[in-house]
């Protein structure tokens, strides 16, 4: 039957696929509606994630810092030995006792460390000429088997720094006694400043905790899209719908649209989680200060759009529910572990930073970030948008070619 070419008839085709399409939503929402298990897995597996994690994950985002429990053990006596350790005491608090057998005490974890000052130390320390003639004497620090390593690394570097600081003290007063006079006790520490550059807000563990498993949360509808498919087919609904004329076009819009507004509620609840929950229990919250909601809200949707086509191409393919209960939550825990949720991109190693590139859930991450600590606005983040939409677009055409290669009855 030929189409009517009319404006009335074309103005009729448009009501029709309307009202096909609201009852279509309508019946997507009382699915959901009906699958509280779901819906619970959709919005609270995210809360608790960001929750939990940014709880555990809140000291590594600060400097990290000695264990409060170590000793001395002090071989040389001398004046800037003494200078260094008494510093060293007013930043990290009195040391304790040294145990007679002190290195049991360290290799068992009673003591964090202790600071050793091999005999001739401070003449070293104040030779003009460094140790010429004198035993390499040092400053050695004897660290428990399980000190962190990143805490191991500030702590000797902390040494280092305060030794550097006592020798060009040292050496100041022999060569220009003078030079000393507006000189404070840190000495070199005076002329270097560090800085973020445009920085919003500081980092900590609730800044990317709340954008990375905000996204986690948005993917996983990956997972709640899966069997959609299998399971209309199974119950012949999608073969009735088929037999009514309704396309690809409209099924996919209708599953769409309403997991398009899933996935925005879960993004409000997450920064909502991370603005006025996080500060109750004690964490810094979250900060939208200087954030320009406009590039925020387009980054939310981009990111829901690459999600819920990516869901309902994978949905159009899957034969089984099984293949959708297993390919759907391995899909989503592959591109969260290799695009920076899991683990900060900054701290993987170059071949793993280089794969997190090419991961959705990096692209996502990467755009929140720009908007929530870089400030950037919509002309900014536009860049980091077009991966997104890309994916959304070849996602439903996948996913409409699926539904049209594919019986009804398959």
């Amino acid at each position: 039957m030929t189409p009517d070419p009319t404006p009335a008839g074309r103005a009729s085709r448009i009501g029709r696929s309307a009202t096909i399409l609201l009852g279509l939503m309508r019946k997507e929402l009382l699915a959901l509606r009906r699958d509280l298990h779901g819906l619970a897995a959709l919005f609270l597996m995210p809360l608790m994630f960001i929750v939990l994690m940014s709880l555990a994950l809140q000291n590594f985002w600060e400097p990290p810092r000695p264990p409060a429990r170590y000793a001395v053990l002090d071989h040389d006596g001398g004046a800037p030995a003494r200078a260094l350790l008494q510093r060293w005491q007013a930043r990290h608090g009195a040391a304790q006792p040294l145990p007679t057998d002190w290195r049991s005490a360290v290799r068992q974890g009673r003591l964090g460390y202790v600071l050793e000052v091999q005999r001739g130390f401070s003449a070293r320390l104040t030779e003009l000429i460094d140790g010429a003639g004198l035993d390499p004497a040092r400053l050695v620090l004897h660290a428990e088997p399980g000190l962190d390593a990143a805490v191991l690394l500030v702590t000797q570097a902390e040494l280092e720094r305060g030794i550097g600081n006592l020798r060009a003290r040292a050496l100041l007063s022999e060569l220009a006694p003078s030079a000393l006079g507006g000189m404070s006790p840190d000495g070199v520490a005076d002329f270097v400043t560090a800085q973020r550059v445009g920085a919003l807000v500081r980092p900590n563990a609730v800044q990317h905790n709340v954008p990375a498993w905000l996204v986690f949360g948005m993917f996983f509808v990956v997972a709640a899209l899966g069997s959609l498919f299998v399971e209309e087919r199974r119950c012949g609904a999608l073969a009735r719908l088929r037999g009514m004329g309704v396309g690809p076009g409209l099924l996919l819009a209708a599953k769409a649209l309403p997991y398009l507004g899933v996935n925005l509620l879960q993004a409000a609840l997450m920064l909502a989680v991370g603005l006025w929950l996080m500060p109750l229990l004690g964490s810094p919250g979250l900060s939208l200060q200087g954030v320009d909601l406009a590039a925020l809200a387009v980054v939310l949707l981009a990111i829901s759009a690459a999600a819920v086509g990516l869901g309902l191409a994978l949905a159009s393919l899957m034969r089984t529910s099984g293949q959708a209960l297993a390919i759907g939550p391995l899909v989503n825990v592959l591109m969260a572990a290799a695009g920076g949720i899991m683990v900060p991109t900054f701290i993987m190693p170059a071949p793993m930073q280089a794969l997190a590139q090419v991961s959705p859930m990096n692209w996502a991450l990467e755009a929140l970030l720009t908007v929530l600590l870089r400030g950037g606005s919509l002309p900014q983040v536009q860049p980091l948008l077009w991966p997104l939409l890309a994916l959304a677009g070849a996602a439903l055409a996948v996913a409409a070619w699926g539904l049209q290669r594919r019986s009804p009855l398959e």
